[in-house]
């Protein structure tokens, strides 16, 4: 959760590295991932920094452009789920539960769902650091994924991962491998 500009621009930076980015500005045309993930940023900022009239002003109107892109290309992510080192792959359908926590340096790819397992339910996914979500994943319920992992592309999650470094996949899922999420995430260059 964001507290300070200072966690502000470090959460910008790390977005930028995960998505590969050269710069924190996006360009002007054919980048809305990255553009939503700034807006996201710094609603995030203005929403638990800025209580000042100019804040709660300057923060509408970042909502507001926030929320079309998501219309546009088919996000349902709320604020303060994501770590720092978030990337989205693509465009196209990511639900995100509210009460869902994942960790820092996460890539997600289209048609994931990390939600609750029933309607007013208050039990979400706590997803670790490192986890690389692939097309189509579904995490559901009060399940605990650990640090390093893969889960694999329309593979639902519905217990514990509690092994570190591995590969997940199927439905329900089932380990695959103990390889880990390394190779499947931006590395310091």
């Amino acid at each position: 959760m964001i507290q300070s500009k200072k966690e502000l621009k470090n959460y910008l930076g790390q977005d930028a590295k995960m998505l590969d980015r050269p710069v924190r500005k996006p360009r002007y045309i054919h980048d809305d991932m990255w553009t939503y993930q700034i807006l996201m940023r710094k609603c995030e900022y203005y929403i638990n920094c800025r209580r000042d009239l100019i804040g709660r002003v300057w923060c509408k109107w970042l909502k507001y452009r926030y929320s079309r892109i998501a219309r546009i290309r088919g996000f349902e992510i709320p604020f303060n789920t994501f770590g720092p080192g978030l990337a989205i792959a693509h465009c196209g359908s990511i639900v995100v539960n509210a009460n869902a926590r994942i960790g820092k340096n996460c890539r997600i790819h289209e048609g994931t769902v990390i939600g609750s397992n029933g309607y007013g339910s208050n039990e979400a996914p706590q997803i670790g650091d490192n986890v690389f979500i692939a097309t189509g994943a579904k995490i559901i319920g009060n399940v605990k994924v650990s640090d390093n992992v893969v889960i694999g592309a329309n593979a639902v999650v519905v217990k514990d991962i509690t092994e570190s470094g591995t590969i997940w996949g199927g439905v329900p899922a089932h380990k695959l491998s103990d390889k880990g999420s390394e190779k499947y995430l931006v590395q310091d260059k």
